[in-house]
This record gives C-alpha cells, structure tokens and sequence, in this order.
C-alpha cells in the first residue's frame, strides 16, 4: 500500500469497516421507501411494519456507521485529505437525521404513519443519500481518497 495514502482506521480481514457498515443504512433506508409506495398502494400495515424495522435497523447501523467515519475522520491527522470528507460527514449525518425523524413520524397509527409524510420523509433520505453519494464521488476522483490497492492500475 502506498504510504502516501491516507488509509481507512480500522479493517476487519482487509476491509475498511467504514465502507461495509455504510452500505446496510443505505439499503435499509432505500428499501423502507419502497415499502412506504407498497404502502400507499395497498394500505397493507405488513408493509407499514416492514417500513418500521427497515427505519429502525438502518439507524443503528447508521450511528455504527457515524461513530467509525468520526474516528476515521480524527484520526488522519492531514488537514488536506479531512477537507474533501467534510461533505460526506455533513451528508451522513443529514441522512441520519432524517431517518431519525421519519422514524419519529412512522411511530404513529396506520395510514397516517406513512401517507404522506413517512413517504415523504423516505424520498428525501434516499435523496440525500444520493447527493451525499455523489459529493463522496467527487471527493474519490478528485483527491484520491480511496484505497489503493498493490498491483491494480488506475
């Protein structure tokens, strides 16, 4: 590996644990704005339900996820690489915040849990999610902050 490159704090078996505790929040908070359409069209409370524990899971996971980007984010000491991340911490904690809330307002009774403000609430995660997606992109191509790998050209 490369020493000039900044590399993710903790690894299991070689992985970063950031990037695989990232990507369960993602698809739980994806997958709860697919149950809330179910939802809609159905009025089914299974899916209302699924809704729920998708929310719930995915905000554990996610403040897993928040703690190992801020030990991550400290524990580079070089400012220039910290700076491009600063949107990405920004974005995930947005994100968190928003599926704490939609959380908050899946808490109540039936159709009211969902229509209209849960299934709201899960289209503007999904898109933050997607904006915060697209700045980390950016920070990859531009800075580089990425690993890099022994024997894989770029």
């Amino acid at each position: 590996m490369n020493s000039d490159y900044p590399g993710f704090t903790a690894r299991i078996a070689g992985h970063p644990v950031l990037r695989v505790l990232v990507s369960f929040p993602i698809a739980c908070f994806s997958c709860a704005l697919v149950t809330d359409t179910i939802y809609a069209l159905t009025a089914d409370m299974l899916w209302s339900d699924f809704s729920d524990w998708l929310l719930a899971v995915g905000l554990c996971l996610g403040m897993l996820a928040a703690i190992a980007g801020i030990v991550s984010f400290l524990a580079d000491r070089r400012m220039g690489v910290r700076r491009p991340a600063i949107p990405l911490v920004v974005g995930g904690l947005i994100v968190l915040g928003l599926a704490g809330l939609n959380n908050f307002v899946h808490s109540r009774d039936a159709w009211t849990s969902v229509v209209p403000q849960g299934l709201v609430l899960s289209a503007i995660t999904v898109v933050a999610i997607g904006v915060t997606a697209w700045f980390g992109s950016a920070a990859v191509l531009r800075t580089a902050v990425a690993p890099r790998f022994e024997g894989v050209n770029s």
